[in-house]
């Protein structure tokens, strides 16, 4: 019954040793084109939309504030295709000392409630860091930017998703109904 659970779950899911895919179920390689077997011995950096979002990414993974052995996040993935779409990420290191050792990772499609557009990886964490409900001055304290910076990147989000306010924007991000 596990296996089945598994294999058919209504979410992507991915067997991770050190970044690379050991086993992922059906709809894993539907999310991300193809077929289980083609993803296994695969690195995940191949599914991110850049080597700098890969990297970034992993940076957060080792962070103090990261070491619970659990993550979360939604972020912009790439398809074999190399189409990219909005990913709700979820992840459970088998170590908390070391989180890249072996994981359970969960990928789900959320991109019919967002659109993708060409964002920057800076205004993509200002973004993120926007949705969590963050000031200006507290995400430019996480980026170690000024907040003048970061409304400058917030400015450039609102123009990119035709958004008037900031309430207005954090409702595109996240796909919330206007």
């Amino acid at each position: 019954m596990t296996d089945l659970a598994f294999e058919f779950a209504p979410v992507g899911i991915a067997l991770l040793d050190r970044r690379v895919i050991q086993h992922c179920n059906r709809q894993f390689a539907e999310t991300f084109g193809g077929v289980p077997s083609a993803y296994e011995g695969v690195p995940i950096a191949e599914l991110y939309p850049s080597q700098e979002d890969f990297q970034r990414i992993g940076d957060r993974l080792q962070r103090e504030d990261a070491k619970s052995g659990q993550y979360n996040d939604e972020r912009i993935m790439r398809r074999r295709d190399g189409t990219l779409f909005w990913c709700r990420v979820r992840g459970r290191s088998l170590s908390t000392e070391e989180p890249f050792r072996a994981g359970v990772w969960t990928f789900a499609d959320i991109s019919d409630d967002r659109p993708v557009v060409t964002l920057t990886p800076r205004e993509r964490d200002v973004a993120i860091l926007t949705c969590r409900g963050l000031s200006a001055k507290e995400i430019g304290a996480e980026l170690n930017l000024s907040y003048r910076t970061i409304e400058t990147h917030r400015a450039h989000l609102l123009e990119k998703f035709s958004a008037r306010k900031l309430p207005e924007l954090v409702a595109k991000l996240s796909g919330m109904p206007l």
